[in-house]
């Protein structure tokens, strides 16, 4: 089989003005192995400097690739499971497919622009995800269901909880790393995996499925399936369910389809109610807002205040101020990094958008150019006048927030359509409506940033959920 062009590690290596930096293939992994294919695409990173080339399938390839992932056998439970225990350990901290695990940390700051620090987070969450991942998946399991006809309870009639199919497809984010924790869920659930990567960082998946194969898992088990957009669509239509990410033209244009889970915009929220003294509570705000770069869909976007939301912004605007800009591979870089023109694409963005609104930080940009081809995308901080206001659902990728006065008029319709909502608050009324809104998926309820997230707690309602159903069973 094909193998890359260079050796991984060259793509850390000190480079000389003379020699071209080496461009690493990321192959497809198909169910025969590695494909390099004749259609490859470069991946740059943030500073322009081509590092890798990625091979880009037909729809014929997804198709027969699909077709052997409904061909293949389950593996065992135990077997599974000891696999993707030996895969967490392996992607985090040992050498696959030729590169070690400082390499990659490396390598993939570079290409995505997040910071060294939020990227180790996002490898240790992806090792206990596959560490932990059947505890995880069986969180989600009815009580009242067996995971096997063979249990003693089906002697009396009982519900056992089976996989609503076989083959399952993941359209990969690319903002951040750690979106690949949760997908290794569904090998625990004995799925067969396709993985389509981002074009921005395809290199985690294909870490993470080279390390699955290296750990036990077969190519018949889970690939990894580069493609263009034409033959995107083949790999939703192939598989039994799938799983999306992108914005909310994405949510909208799955909402009714039951073989898919989208995955879109967080729009995630703080409210501080007159009964808490809010600079008690700074810290958790500061820390929902700029950790992970502010790029996850968990960071919170939108502060609402109970009375004068003007000290608040003040506060946050001159602690997210001191956020320093610094190339994504530094190891204090906090802030996400771009090319200087998508970095100016954001800006345009945001400052397209806040008219009418008092800008305490970022008014008059927020591109910090690093003088290599790159910019830092510097927080800001914007105050409204209206908890009614659209804006407060705007969400872009980097530290950036909008504040808004809150009353008991406004109630609990101001904080809907929330992945989680911080309620920092004593009104315990309040918090019951909170908690039976459908639309707010998550509360936390005191100092706890909106980004917190444990294994065998939901992020957007168990994936299991979806992945599982329960069937009737009685034997003799």
């Amino acid at each position: 089989m094909s193998q890359p062009a260079t050796t991984p590690d060259a793509l850390d290596a000190p480079r000389t003005p003379d020699a071209p930096d080496p461009l690493q293939a990321l192959d497809a992994l198909g169910p025969k192995g590695p494909y390099r294919s004749r259609h490859r695409l470069t991946i740059s990173d943030v500073t322009g400097t081509p590092m890798a080339e990625l091979s880009l399938v037909p729809r014929l390839f997804v198709t027969r690739a699909l077709a052997a992932l409904r061909a293949a056998a389950t593996p065992p439970l135990e077997e599974r499971l000891a696999a993707l225990k030996r895969a967490g350990e392996l992607f985090a901290t040992g050498t696959v497919a030729g590169m070690t695990a400082a390499a990659y940390e490396s390598a993939v700051c570079r290409m995505s622009g997040t910071p060294l620090a939020n990227v180790r987070i996002a490898v240790e969450a992806i090792r206990l995800s596959a560490t932990e991942a059947y505890r995880s998946v069986q969180a989600a399991r009815p009580v009242g269901a067996v995971g096997d006809w063979r249990d003693p309870y089906a002697r009396g009639g009982t519900a056992v909880w089976i996989r609503r199919g076989d083959v399952f497809a993941v359209h990969a984010a690319g903002n951040h790393p750690a979106v690949h924790a949760l997908w290794l869920e569904a090998l625990a659930l004995g799925y067969r995996v396709a993985v389509r990567p981002s074009r921005r960082e395809p290199l985690t998946p294909y870490r993470l499925v080279s390390a699955l194969r290296e750990a036990g898992f077969g190519t018949d088990q889970v690939v990894l399936l580069p493609t263009d957009h034409d033959a995107a669509g083949e790999i939703l239509h192939g598989a039994d369910l799938s799983m999306v990410y992108g914005g909310q033209e994405v949510i909208d244009r799955y909402a009714a389809d039951p073989a898919v889970l989208p995955n879109g915009p967080g729009r995630s929220k703080i409210l501080l109610t007159a009964d808490r003294e809010w600079r008690d509570h700074l810290d958790v705000v500061v820390d929902s807002i700029a950790r992970h770069g502010g790029t996850a869909c968990v960071n919170a976007t939108a502060v609402l205040v109970e009375g004068d939301p003007a000290p608040v912004a003040e506060a946050l605007a001159e602690r997210l101020a001191a956020l320093p800009s610094l190339p994504p591979q530094d190891e204090t870089a906090v802030l996400p990094v771009h090319p200087v023109e998508t970095a100016r694409g954001f800006e345009r963005l945001l400052l397209g958008k806040a008219a009418g609104a008092r800008a305490w930080l970022g008014g008059d940009g927020v591109v910090d150019d690093l003088g290599d081809g790159s910019a830092a995308l510097r927080p800001a901080v914007l105050q409204l006048d209206d908890p009614r206001d659209p804006r407060l659902g705007m969400e872009l990728s980097f530290p950036c927030v909008w504040v808004a006065p809150w009353t008991r008029a406004a109630g609990v319709a101001a904080l809907r359509d929330s992945l989680v909502v911080t309620a920092i608050t004593g009104d315990e009324a309040l918090l019951d409506a909170l908690l039976a809104e459908p639309s707010i998926k998550n509360l936390y309820i005191g100092d706890h940033p909106t980004h917190w997230i444990a294994p065998g707690i939901p992020h957007d309602a168990y994936l299991g959920e979806f992945l599982m159903r329960t069937k009737a069973v009685i034997r003799g």
